[in-house]
């Protein structure tokens, strides 16, 4: 009998659209979120729903049996509180449920970028990877930077600046170099990861053809949807005024544009090329992703 495919963030960005590929794929998949009501009549009849939470390891009881690969796809970025802790605490309740049941390994994504000290959304992405890895379940980890896609989080901060802003006071991270990668390719990885040997705990880095910036990015966006945008840099925001600054033009708070902002400060590339090696993958350039998400917004 197939074993189970186990799947957190189903309720999420990129946790929905891969769910959708599973399903479309006949896997047998068990999403496990906080309210499985949520998930109700979107998913397949297959599909199973069960309800627990990273952070109440009483609740992960019975939700890996049977699981082959489990994927942890969950994050506390829009939380309040001390997010890296919950992080931190939900991992480890994760890798602990899916050691005790014997679950054949976990695919996690993570975030480029180094161990900053001063961007603690990237350094609680790296530190959830080590805490899984550390776990004895054998672990693949894919790291990304800019996830391009109607609905994520920098697509629709670029989209809502530009499209709002005819002129822009744009900060020092805005011309910060980074590599996008489009939504479908990201899927494209984590599939393969089902059929990927973990045997070493991999570590791949992902991520598109181009090293673009999010100033890039604006202009791209502008020139495809036919607005003429003028970006004037200025030195001297920093990013609690950054944050404060999205929060009037974007669906962004200020907490969450903070902690988005401290991590764009650092650059975002590809460095180490095992993933172009190990997978067949070829992802998409800007100039097509963009082209995707502008297209599902029509």
């Amino acid at each position: 009998m197939e074993q189970t495919i186990l799947l957190t963030g189903a309720t999420g960005y990129i946790g929905g659209r891969l769910l959708k590929r599973l399903e479309a794929q006949g896997r047998r998949v068990r999403c496990l979120c906080r309210d499985p009501n949520r998930l109700r009549g979107r998913v397949r009849q297959s599909t199973e729903l069960a309800a627990g939470d990273v952070l109440d390891p009483a609740s992960l009881f019975g939700a890996f049996d049977g699981v082959a690969t489990a994927y942890y796809l969950v994050h506390a970025l829009s939380e309040g509180g001390d997010f890296e802790a919950k992080e931190r605490r939900g991992a480890e309740h994760f890798a602990a449920a899916a050691k005790a049941a014997g679950t054949g390994r976990i695919v996690y994504l993570g975030a480029l970028g180094g161990h900053e000290a001063d961007s603690p959304h990237l350094r609680s992405r790296h530190a959830v990877g080590e805490i899984l890895r550390a776990s004895g379940v054998p672990t693949i980890e894919f790291r990304a930077s800019i996830v391009l896609g109607a609905g994520s989080l920098s697509f629709e901060m670029v989209r809502t600046l530009v499209e709002r802003l005819p002129v822009m006071i744009t900060p020092r991270w805005v011309a910060m170099e980074a590599q996008p990668i489009a939504i479908a390719d990201v899927v494209e990885y984590l599939l393969a990861a089902l059929d990927h040997d973990p045997a070493g705990n991999p570590v791949y880095e992902i991520g598109g053809p181009d090293r673009v910036s999010y100033a890039d990015l604006m202009k791209v966006f502008a020139r495809k949807r036919g607005l003429r945008r003028l970006l004037i840099p200025v030195p001297v925001l920093t990013p609690w005024l950054s944050s404060l600054w999205l929060g009037l033009v974007t669906p962004l708070n200020a907490s969450i544009g903070r902690k988005l902002i401290e991590s764009i400060r650092h650059p975002t590339i590809v460095r180490d090329p095992r993933a172009l090696k190990n997978f067949p993958i070829r992802p998409m350039g800007i100039e097509e992703a963009m082209d995707r998400a502008l297209q599902s917004l029509d």
